[in-house]
């Protein structure tokens, strides 16, 4: 991935990844990937960095779970299934 200025930037570590929802609740349930990423507010907690929130982006989403695109607070991204409830519209 590239910033506006032509950088790349920092994936998260797996160190310190986000915290996953459960993977058994999305089995048979239809995933919907967007034409468009959606701008969310995502709540997360990394095994490192802790708690916090997040401007992010939904990527995709089940009726329960979303796959939220999310900037943590050193500026890396990452990717996380996450509750529904954890997203927020933006």
């Amino acid at each position: 991935m590239t910033t506006g200025e032509g950088r790349h930037t920092e994936s998260v570590p797996i160190r310190d990844g986000a915290e996953q929802a459960s993977a058994n609740a999305r089995d048979c349930q239809s995933v919907t990937t967007p034409d468009a990423l959606i701008p969310a507010r995502v709540w997360l907690t990394a095994r490192q960095t802790g708690e916090f929130e997040a401007d992010g982006r939904a990527v995709a989403w089940t009726p329960r779970q979303v796959r939220a695109r999310y900037d943590d607070p050193h500026g890396r991204t990452g990717y996380a299934w996450v509750w529904s409830s954890a997203v927020t519209r933006r």
